[in-house]
């Protein structure tokens, strides 16, 4: 954040962490998570709306598996962020549905999008990233010159083996795999597109082919499913690992700061009085209408 606000006085019960501060032109309020999972999303969210009832929308930021393969070159600290499409609002619930009597699974209903104001942001900066890049590693620059420990606990690229090549299609172990080969890519890349979301780790290569064939998602998470139809947010992650059996936790402090820098530069192009036009969350879902302040969710 580019300011630390004091504390505020809340009704809840001491389980949710909130951070206040500001963003560029506005005031935000981070909840952590306490653990991972669409039901524990679903239950800070809730309580966030209690506590903070002129909160606008959300960005969910944390880490998440990358889905390499098609046209995507999805790379170990890129991020992903949700876009709707023709068949669905960003994000993709997928292991929800019906299992018919010739056991064929059937995915039904969908998810949420996020507000049409953020949507109109979220694609014009698209737009400007192509002929100007992103801002990702003047962020992360910015960030360790102002907090240099963050730098010794991992926020940094670290220097081991890209695995995206590798199709990774079961096992413990990958006869493909070149030990001797470092892929670096710098500054990360942003993707935009479908991100599916379970309560279930996705850590088999099988899996994960089958996924990207049947629903063209590029990445998975354990969070967005249980906010989307309740909360109108965004989904922002940073790619940690593969979703497969190389999972592994030494790109999670990276790929987390990747996501959040991707957040800052978002909330650096939209504009105050956009946010003042914006309807607020509590009103768009329930018709109801409570106090003031904008929001940022983390799940890291």
């Amino acid at each position: 954040m580019d300011e630390r606000h004091p504390s505020l006085p809340t009704s809840s019960d001491d389980q949710i962490s909130y951070k206040f501060g500001r963003m560029g032109a506005h005031n935000v309020v981070i909840a952590v998570m306490p653990e991972t999972g669409k039901n524990k999303a679903a239950t800070v969210v809730t309580q966030l709306l209690n506590d903070f009832g002129s909160t606008r929308f959300g960005l969910l930021v944390g880490i998440g598996s990358g889905i390499p393969g098609g046209e995507d070159d999805i790379r170990l600290g890129d991020v992903v962020v949700s876009k709707p499409t023709e068949t669905s609002g960003g994000v993709v619930q997928f292991d929800g549905g019906n299992i018919h009597s010739n056991g064929q699974f059937e995915r039904t209903g969908t998810l949420g999008k996020p507000p049409p104001a953020l949507q109109e942001i979220v694609e014009s900066l698209e737009v400007k990233q192509k002929s100007t890049g992103n801002q990702i590693s003047k962020y992360l620059t910015e960030m360790l010159e102002k907090f240099p420990n963050m730098g010794d606990e991992g926020y940094i690229y670290p220097v081991m083996e890209d695995e995206a090549a590798c199709s990774h299609e079961g096992g413990n172990t990958c006869r493909l795999r070149d030990h001797s080969k470092i892929i670096e890519r710098a500054p990360p890349k942003i993707h935009y597109g479908t991100i599916g979301s379970s309560n279930v780790a996705i850590e088999d290569g099988i899996t994960r082919k089958r996924l990207k064939e049947e629903l063209g998602i590029l990445c998975v998470e354990m969070e967005a499913a249980g906010l989307m139809d309740e909360f109108p947010c965004l989904v922002i992650r940073g790619i940690c690992d593969f979703a497969d059996s190389h999972k592994c936790k030494s790109w999670q402090p990276y790929a987390a700061a990747t996501a959040a820098a991707y957040a800052k530069e978002l909330l650096s192009v939209i504009p105050s009085e956009q946010i003042d036009k914006t309807t607020k969350a509590v009103d768009a879902l329930r018709g109801t209408r409570t106090r003031s302040i904008n929001y940022y969710l983390s799940s890291t």
